[in-house]
This record gives structure tokens, C-alpha cells and sequence, in this order.
């Protein structure tokens, strides 16, 4: 057990190191800019200016002070940040870079120093077959430290994916709209309905985690698979040209079905890879929502 211990502290450590320095540099700033707290905050009064709204002028204070005076407000700064992260068996599956599981935990971790940067509150919700763990959001690098670890060393109850259920579970207990970022490879079925009525509520932000072993089959002859959530075992053929070209025809029309699914819903999308470095592909996202903006 304390071997075990002494493992989980040091990988989380290493995230740590990892991600603090990312948001420090690069992505700290993007996050401050593209991502407000919901409405505006009243701040103070001041005199009536020409080009001033009309509407803006506070009555009340206008009589008393015998001039026109109008009422300041500022943003709302604070945003709440939920990471709903899949910890399904199929997240343990990559390549020698790292896990999906291991990608998943480091860019939770960029986006939650981000907000903790900024002063948000972050909160967590694990996932596989049914919701696994909910952490309240909170402010704080301690609180930051425990998602990390969460994410990296749970273990769930089963083996396998319901994003419906994970959905409906924020859906139910998130009272105020929030930044819902949903981290999962999204090999799974039957979620449009759950993830449209999310985002009508929530600003949800999809990021897909694949590893590049999984668009390919290797030619390298008859080959045993085992599905991780579901243990079924399947032999195939990798030296036959017709099976990989039908795998991997397979493969696009699932994600062209799954991006389209992400589309229907005015849901963004991040794409990560296990054998890559995602600053890029958080560059990419952040300027495409600032362009909205």
C-alpha cells in the first residue's frame, strides 16, 4: 500500500508540474478571456454622459440628487467549471505515450488550474456505466490535487459507458448554468437526448480522447481482441486488405455520425490524441470560441 501511495503521489505531482506550467504560459490568458461568469453585477451610480443609454438612468437617484445619474454595472467574473470525466474501462486502453485515462487527468487538470487561476470554482463528476464519484465545486489548488488523483485512480463499479446517465445526473444537480466539460473517447450509444438537454442548460464542451491504434489495424495476421467494458473476444484477419478497409471505413462513419451528433447539439468539440501534444488543440478551441465572441 504505501508503494502504491508513494505511485499515485508522484504521477500526480508530475501532472501537476505539467499542467501549472501550461496554464502559466499559454493557456491561463485564453481561458480569462473566452470563458465569463453568467449575467452582470450592479457596481455603483455616476452622472449622466452624453451617449449614455437612456435607459440606464436610475429615477430614483436622479430625483435626490436633482441630475441625471445612471447605474453602473460590471461582468460577473466567477464561473463554476464541472469536468464530467469518463473512467470506463476503454479509457485504459493507449498506446506508450500514456492511457486515455492519463490524457484525461492532464487535461482536467490544465482546464482546473485554469479556473482556479481565474478564481472559478471546479467541480467533478467520474463516470462508467453510472455516475461514480460527485465532488461539489470548489475553489482551491488542495481541491484541484484530489480531482487529479480521482481521475487517475478510480475505480469504477463496471466496465461500461452511459453518458445519458451522466448527463441527466448534472442535468439534475447543477442549479446554475455552468462550463460542463465532457472528457470521454464517447465509444457509447443513445446519448443525443441527454446531451442536447445539457446543453440547452450548461455550456457544454466535448473532448474527444482517441489513440491512434484504434483508427488503424495493424497488418500483422490473425490477431485476438478483447472489448474492455464488455470482455467479448473476437479473432480477425489484419493481412486481409478487405477487413482493414472495411474497419477503418467503419471507424469514419461512426466519428462522422458522432461529430454530427456533437453539431445537432451546438456542442464544441476538442480532439486529443495520446501520442500528441494538446496546447495546439486548445489554441485551436480557444480561438475559435474568442472568433464567436
Amino acid at each position: 500500500m504505501p508503494d502504491r501511495l508513494t505511485a499515485i503521489l508522484k504521477k500526480v505531482r508530475k501532472i501537476e508540474l505539467a499542467t501549472r506550467g501550461i496554464v502559466r504560459a499559454a493557456v491561463g490568458g485564453e481561458y480569462h478571456s473566452v470563458f465569463k461568469g453568467q449575467g452582470i453585477d450592479f457596481d455603483d451610480f455616476r452622472e449622466y454622459q452624453p451617449g449614455d443609454e437612456v435607459r440606464s438612468i436610475d429615477w430614483n437617484v436622479t430625483a435626490r440628487m436633482g441630475m441625471p445619474f445612471i447605474k453602473k454595472f460590471v461582468e460577473e467574473r466567477e464561473l463554476t467549471v464541472f469536468l464530467a470525466v469518463d473512467v470506463s474501462a476503454s479509457k485504459n486502453f493507449g498506446g506508450q505515450d500514456q492511457s486515455k485515462r492519463e490524457l484525461a487527468a492532464e487535461i482536467a487538470a490544465t482546464f482546473a488550474f485554469s479556473a482556479i487561476h481565474n478564481q472559478d470554482k471546479v467541480g467533478l463528476l467520474l463516470f462508467a456505466e453510472e455516475p461514480e464519484l460527485f465532488l461539489a465545486p470548489r475553489k482551491g489548488s488542495t481541491h484541484c490535487l484530489r480531482l487529479i488523483r480521482e481521475i487517475l485512480y478510480a475505480q469504477p463499479k463496471s466496465s461500461g459507458t452511459n453518458i445519458s446517465a451522466a448527463l441527466d445526473r448534472l442535468t439534475r444537480h447543477l442549479p446554475r448554468r455552468c462550463l460542463v466539460l465532457l472528457i470521454s473517447d464517447f465509444i457509447a450509444s443513445g446519448f443525443e437526448r441527454a446531451l442536447g438537454v445539457a446543453a440547452v442548460r450548461h455550456d457544454v464542451v466535448a473532448v474527444q480522447i482517441t489513440d491512434p491504434s484504434e483508427e488503424v489495424l495493424p497488418e500483422v495476421g490473425w490477431m485476438r481482441f478483447e472489448d474492455p467494458e464488455t470482455g467479448e473476444l473476437m479473432q480477425i484477419q489484419t493481412s486481409n486488405r478487405r477487413v482493414r478497409a472495411l474497419y477503418h471505413q467503419r471507424r469514419a462513419a461512426w466519428q462522422a455520425q458522432l461529430d454530427q451528433t456533437f453539431k445537432n447539439a451546438a456542442v464544441d468539440k476538442i480532439d486529443l490524441r495520446t501520442d500528441s501534444n494538446y496546447v495546439p488543440a486548445l489554441h485551436a478551441f480557444f480561438k475559435r470560441r474568442a472568433a464567436r465572441r
